[in-house]
């Protein structure tokens, strides 16, 4: 990375964000693992190491839905610079993300119902790249804005096509 003069990113995503992971996670794996549990007792004569690999499979469910978002939130990082926006991703691959701001088309914030709950918004950042849009989430809905606001004028400020 030191040939286009980026640094490791910085910020974190708002600490709220890993509760607000969390619910996420929690509204998947709870009913995966009652399902689970559900179907083992309606639909088995209950075979006792059957039984031992369902409890273990939902014990497990509840564990990846309380430990990933603890994970993300100690890997996922973004930065804004004078000439980027980027994030670095992934626990195992490390994924990076870098808007030029001479390329940004478009910034937006999103606040879903239960991200409003734990005061928390997403900013996208899109660009002409067939890689998809740069996404920072979990952050303060404050900050989001203002990192919006930031954005819109410093790439208006920027010269380049965008394209």
């Amino acid at each position: 990375m030191s040939a286009t003069g980026l640094r490791p990113p910085r910020h974190r995503a708002d600490p709220r964000a890993v509760a607000w992971w969390t619910a996420q996670w929690l509204m998947l794996m709870v009913p995966l693992a009652g399902a689970a549990v559900v179907a083992y007792l309606l639909f088995t004569v209950r075979p006792g190491w059957l039984g031992v690999l369902v409890a273990v499979f939902a014990a497990g469910c509840l564990v990846l839905a309380v430990v990933a978002p603890r994970m993300s939130y100690r890997v996922e990082r973004w930065e804004v610079t004078d000439d980027a926006v980027y994030t670095r991703r992934g626990l195992l691959t490390h994924t990076w993300k870098v808007a030029p701001m001479s390329r940004i088309q478009r910034v937006d914030t999103a606040r879903g119902p239960v991200q409003r709950l734990f005061g928390l918004a997403d900013v996208t950042v899109t660009t002409a790249s067939s890689a998809g849009a740069i996404t920072i989430a979990g952050l303060g809905h404050e900050l989001a804005a203002d990192l919006a606001a930031h954005l819109t004028t410093r790439t208006q400020a920027t010269p380049g096509d965008a394209t």
